[in-house]
């Protein structure tokens, strides 16, 4: 072999080493850029997920705000419903009172109280107090019941009331008291 050809020879040895190297140098690159690009990928896509995560737990916690507002927003408004029905309702009621108190029927309720509260003091002094609206039915109360009676100074709707002063016990039988405490104890289901 002469010189020249051990020269291409080498020239031809030399170039394909460099191609070889060159080509995985390229290789090398290549993988290494689409590996990156993977990582890449991978990243945004974990990026985007954990957005759409905040964002869902954003628009959940948004909407269960929105939604206890109009809970609350509706339970005011059936609260004040229903305290407008029932203080209608007890307006009603106390219509029906009044009614009540002009019946035979009523008179017979005093008659009935008294005689229970004066059977309660026993011989015990007791204070027994009509309505100041019922002062017309004194003197027939106290006959019926041969019980004396006192007018109060302060209107309690209807009813008696009686104080037995040594015991300290009051004996409320008024309408009023009864209206407040059905008014009280009045629940809507």
């Amino acid at each position: 072999m002469t010189t020249e050809e051990k020269l291409q020879h080498f020239q031809a040895s030399a170039l394909e080493d460099a191609r070889q190297q060159s080509r995985q140098m390229l290789d090398d690159y290549t993988k290494a850029l689409e590996k990156e690009l993977e990582e890449h990928k991978q990243d945004k896509i974990r990026q985007a997920k954990l957005q759409i995560e905040m964002q869902t737990a954003d628009l959940e916690r948004n909407k269960n705000k929105e939604l206890s507002r109009e809970q609350l927003h509706i339970k005011r408004k059936l609260t004040k419903q229903q305290t407008a029905l029932t203080d209608k309702l007890f307006v009603e009621i106390g219509d029906m009172l009044t009614n009540f108190t002009s019946t035979h029927e009523y008179n017979d309720m005093l008659i009935r109280q008294i005689r229970e509260a004066k059977e309660f003091a026993k011989e015990d002094e007791i204070i027994i107090y009509i309505d100041p609206s019922d002062t017309s039915r004194l003197a027939g109360l106290e006959m019926a019941t041969g019980v004396g009676l006192t007018i109060s100074q302060y209107s309690f709707l209807g009813g008696t009331r009686a104080v037995i002063p040594s015991k300290n016990i009051l004996i409320d039988n008024s309408f009023q008291t009864k209206l407040a405490e059905a008014k009280e104890a009045f629940t809507w289901r």
